[in-house]
């Protein structure tokens, strides 16, 4: 078995290309004995020169997550309401993630639209927050290897660059001209497409 180094060298990576990078890998959420797998369609990228970013001032208890190395998870909560899901990359030190913003569902949808409040369709998990809770994520997996159970990150061949959409992010009040999220073009889980 490699090191966690091994296993995400491919993160290794300034944030925006492992941002790109992520796009078409899968979750794994092993939940009550279920699986559940979605595919990632849509990211953010943020580090610690990014105004945006919750690392631009440092390293503090909430975010110390994104300080560790490439493979793990950073869980934030938004608004006081809504847990947000970040793939740290990087090396360990430098406060680098990738905010997944979409995913598209592959297995467990059943309990997926159920976690959701019966919220089916492209309304299961087109949305930081909405993905979070169709796989129960919260704040208990901050800092989770995301290379074992019960959340993974699956590695999967990148995705063709003609594919991949480039756009400013959304909510932020910070860097708001920066062109870190990416998505796949014509994805209907995508959560907003760029005009």
């Amino acid at each position: 078995m490699g090191s966690l180094t091994d296993d995400f060298a491919w993160l290794h990576v300034p944030v925006e290309e492992a941002a790109r990078r992520l796009l078409g890998c899968e979750l794994v959420r092993e939940l009550d004995g279920e699986t559940l797998r979605v595919r990632i369609v849509e990211t953010e990228a943020y580090d610690q020169e990014d105004p945006a970013s919750h690392t631009h001032h440092g390293q503090t208890p909430r975010n110390a997550a994104m300080f560790l190395t490439a493979g793990h998870a950073y869980v934030y909560r938004s608004m006081g309401i809504h847990h947000c899901l970040n793939m740290v990359t990087g090396e360990h030190g430098h406060g680098s993630g990738v905010l997944i913003r979409a995913a598209e569902p592959l297995a467990g949808v059943d309990t997926m639209i159920q976690r959701r409040g019966g919220r089916g369709g492209v309304l299961t998990t087109n949305g930081p927050g909405k993905l979070c809770q169709a796989l129960d994520v919260d704040l208990t997996l901050s800092t989770h290897r995301l290379a074992d159970p019960p959340l993974q990150l699956i590695r999967r061949d990148p995705v063709q660059a003609s594919r991949i959409v480039t756009t400013t992010r959304i909510g932020i009040s910070k860097n708001v001209d920066a062109p870190r999220r990416y998505y796949l073009d014509g994805d209907p889980f995508v959560s907003k497409r760029a005009r």
